[in-house]
């Protein structure tokens, strides 16, 4: 069926009678007609709206913005009469964090060579520390460039070679070795290897001082300014260590300051580079020294993720769950650009919260649910390292073993229908198959991510299920728009990471086109609706780096 045949096919299977559905070639089971029927563009529009006007003050977690933005999901929620998803009664999770703003008059002060060079915070550096302190002092920490900071046993690779780095600084170059052999750190795509988050960890992990991440936009996946965007209040999970096992400095610096101090070691970037793809690498200690002093305004907040559930019709599997999740936050008001202080999010994520609701609204408006419960989860503070998520993969509310998947929501498409869908990660698990099944049905093809190098799977909320086992979807809207060039996806998507990702200008468009985004819910639809349907569990593909976690569990 070509996509311009499918929307009448739309209206016949809405205009079934009320509990039948439309025949298929196939044995999938069918989505009632009527969930079918009140998904519109509408509604979606009225959502996003809604969640990224200025009144939301850019949903900042533990701010105004959160108290009416928690009050406008749990009356959505509500109203559609959706029982509460947390089990003692409320359609609340309480996710303790801990709030950090560091004083932006810090600077980096690097010594060596005879010379000195003083760093100014926001143009050449960011920097923070995660420990739960009013104050951290690194001083005269030695820097050692430790190439991509990466140790993969599975690829035989060892940036570290077992050196004692403790107390130093580690300057690391961003996303996975860029190699030429593909069958290595899955090629151009990034692995978790690649992520600025594990290399963090990394620091920890080898009681650094510091780690100093080069920033170069190509392999980041996006420009200075993004990073620039990562100064200003900082949130963390409370842990009952304050984080001091964390490395007591974090941060970023410019590429253009990386290469001169680089030059101030007698070093050359791109030589140091070429050699940090071998295997043969070893962490290159640089003769130079850094100080810095990091003050911080600290609070406490109790931040939430909001929670609703639609109970199964089969007592049997009701306690079996499919979890639909996206971010309910941004980044509220902060640095001002060309005079907007708000940071709407109305793309990431009202949009994918505002269709959040749409199923929510879906699945309840069928005669009969599912066999197996679905699980609405709003969750908090994605954009401070995925916390709300996080905090819920650790602390579920209803047991991992029984959740069949996640499909996360994480920015719709705006921009009109598309002939394709983008699937993040590609080849992760069984529910690509029910995908590829929804998507054939609308005329559609399954393609893998353009920009594999960017490493969105690690980016969204779905990840910090998949850590723990369960089976996760997400996808990015197709690149083959009906009716357009054929690069006018990719310039709309390489005009919003330059122009609006995490800024200000992040807001409803004039141009928008939300029916490509109606095409994408109704696919999640599809496939949230089958695997609670289903007789088994979708898996992981073998090979997969979850697939070992996921079966340990179900084993218990």
């Amino acid at each position: 069926m070509s996509p311009s045949h499918w929307f009448p096919a739309l209206v016949l299977m809405a205009s079934c009678a009320p509990g039948e559905t439309a025949s298929r070639s196939n044995d999938a089971p069918q989505v009632p007609a009527e969930a079918v029927a009140v998904l519109d563009t509408a509604t979606l529009m009225t959502h996003i709206r809604a969640l990224s006007d200025d009144s939301m003050l850019g949903r900042a977690p533990g701010s105004l913005g959160e108290e009416r933005t928690v009050a406008y999901l749990e009356g959505q929620f509500r109203s559609l009469g959706l029982q509460p998803g947390n089990p003692d009664g409320t359609y609340i999770q309480n996710v303790p964090l801990v709030a950090m703003t560091a004083d932006p008059a810090m600077a980096l002060t690097v010594r060596g060579k005879g010379a000195a060079r003083r760093l100014k915070y926001r143009d050449d550096f960011v920097a923070w520390t995660r420990h739960v302190s009013p104050s951290v002092k690194v001083d005269n920490a030695e820097l050692v460039f430790v190439g991509y900071g990466t140790e993969a046993p599975e690829f035989s690779w060892d940036d570290f070679k077992g050196q004692d780095l403790s107390g130093k600084i580690l300057v690391m170059l961003v996303n996975d070795p860029q190699l030429p052999d593909t069958t290595q750190f899955r090629g151009v795509a990034m692995t978790y290897y690649g992520r600025w988050t594990y290399k963090f960890e990394q620091g920890m992990k080898h009681k650094a001082a510091g780690v100093l991440l080069i920033h170069e936009t190509g392999p980041a996946g996006y420009p200075w300014p993004v990073v620039q965007g990562m100064g200003g209040e900082k949130f963390d999970l409370a842990t009952p260590d304050s984080n001091r096992t964390r490395a007591p400095m974090e941060g970023w610096i410019h590429l253009d300051q990386a290469k001169a101090l680089l030059q101030l070691a007698g070093q050359d970037f791109d030589s140091l580079k070429a050699r940090a793809t071998t295997r043969e690498f070893t962490p290159v200690p640089l003769g130079l020294s850094a100080s810095i002093a990091i003050t911080n305004r600290i609070r406490s907040v109790s931040s939430r993720n909001v929670v609703a559930r639609l109970v199964g019709s089969d007592s049997a599997h009701a306690a079996e769950h499919v979890v639909y999740t996206a971010h309910w936050d941004h980044f509220g008001v902060s640095t001002p650009v060309d005079g907007d202080s708000i940071y709407n999010g109305a793309h990431d994520n009202a949009s994918g919260t505002a269709a959040l609701l749409l199923l929510a609204q879906a699945f309840k408006a069928m005669p009969t649910p599912p066999k197996r419960s679905i699980l609405f989860l709003a969750v908090t503070a994605e954009e401070q390292g995925l916390l709300g998520s996080q905090y819920y993969s650790v602390m579920p509310l209803h047991p991992l073993a029984s959740t069949l998947a996640n499909i996360n929501i994480d920015g719709l498409n705006t921009y009109g229908r598309t002939s394709d869908v983008v699937v993040v990660g590609s080849g992760a698990s069984e529910l690509e198959d029910d995908a590829q099944t929804a998507a054939s049905e609308q005329g559609r093809v399954l393609k893998p991510d353009p920009e594999p190098e960017k490493g969105f799977y690690y980016r969204s909320d779905h990840f910090s299920l998949a850590r723990q086992g369960v089976p996760g979807f997400y996808v990015h809207a197709g690149v083959d728009v009906i009716g357009k060039p054929a690069d006018f996806a990719m310039t709309k998507r390489s005009q919003y990471t330059n122009e609006d990702y995490h800024k200000p200008s992040d807001e409803i468009k004039p141009d928008w086109d939300l029916t490509g985004s109606l095409d994408d819910i109704r696919l999640y639809l599809t496939i949230g609706y089958r695997v609670a349907q289903a007789e088994k569990y979708p898996e992981w593909r073998p090979g997969n780096e979850f697939r070992a976690i996921r079966e340990a569990m179900l084993r218990k």
